[in-house]
Parts: C-alpha cells; structure tokens; sequence
C-alpha cells in the first residue's frame, strides 16, 4: 500500500475564539494533522498561492465567509478556479445558513457546507464530529 503525505489543514477563521474552539474539539476526535491558521483572507490567499502550499503534499481548507478583509466565497472561488489547488477540499464552517449561499458555495466547488451552532456544546459537538470526518476522508494531492 503507497504511504501517503499527511494532510495539513488550513483553517481560515478570523474569530480567536471559534479558531481555537475548533482547533481544540478537532483535537478531542484524534485528528493530529498539521493545523495553520489565518485570521484573514488575504493572508490565507497569499499562504494557499504560495509555492510552499503549491508544490507541497495534500491540504485541506476549513474555510469561514464571514472575514474581515474579504468574502470567503472569494476565497473559494479563487481556490477552485486554479488548475494546481482546486482539488483541494473545501469545508466551509460559517455561522451563515441562507440556503442561497449554500447552493453558492456548492456551485463553487465546496465539497462540505457546515452552519456553526450558536450554543456552545452544540458548536463543539458539531466540530467533535468533523473531526472524525476529517480523520477519515481521503484528500488528493494537488497536481
């Protein structure tokens, strides 16, 4: 059987708080992978284009919409429009559930759309559980 490269996830998440909540509840699944955070868009455009990210192994985005400095929808579109990163998973994990953003983002190229919880243990399961997801998915390289 080929030994695969581990998957790094990339997690674009401007609020501290939901960043370390998730970063914390992926780790109670088991899920140990390499995890970078960027609190802005730009500077998770300017990670994911760089030839670090590029040429490296396979990579994962937990992507929020709600950004300070951009729509992540941007974000998503510019990943998927590349002909090296568009294999890439996207799971978008957003406080926003308008079903016309949803369909958006899966028109996109979105493989996972999630609706972060309000309520704390409901927000924490929920990222308990994709981390158990994560832990099992098998992800591309990029070309």
């Amino acid at each position: 059987m080929p030994q695969q490269n581990p998957v790094t996830i990339i997690m674009v998440e401007d609020d501290e708080g939901h960043a370390r909540l998730i970063e914390k509840n992926i780790r109670r699944a088991g899920v140990c992978n390499e995890l970078r955070t960027f609190a802005s868009g730009t500077a998770a455009l300017e990670h994911l284009f760089s030839d670090d990210v590029r040429n490296a192994g396979p990579f994962l985005v937990l992507l929020d919409l709600n950004l300070p400095d951009m729509n992540g929808v941007d974000i998503l579109a510019k990943l998927k429009g590349d002909e090296k990163l568009r294999r890439a998973p996207v799971v978008v994990l957003t406080t926003t559930d308008d079903q016309r953003e949803v369909q958006r983002c899966y028109d996109l190229g979105a493989n996972v759309y999630i609706t972060k919880p309000v309520e704390y243990e409901s927000f924490s399961q929920a990222i308990r559980q994709l981390g158990l997801f994560l832990s099992v998915i098998q992800v591309p390289e990029t070309l």
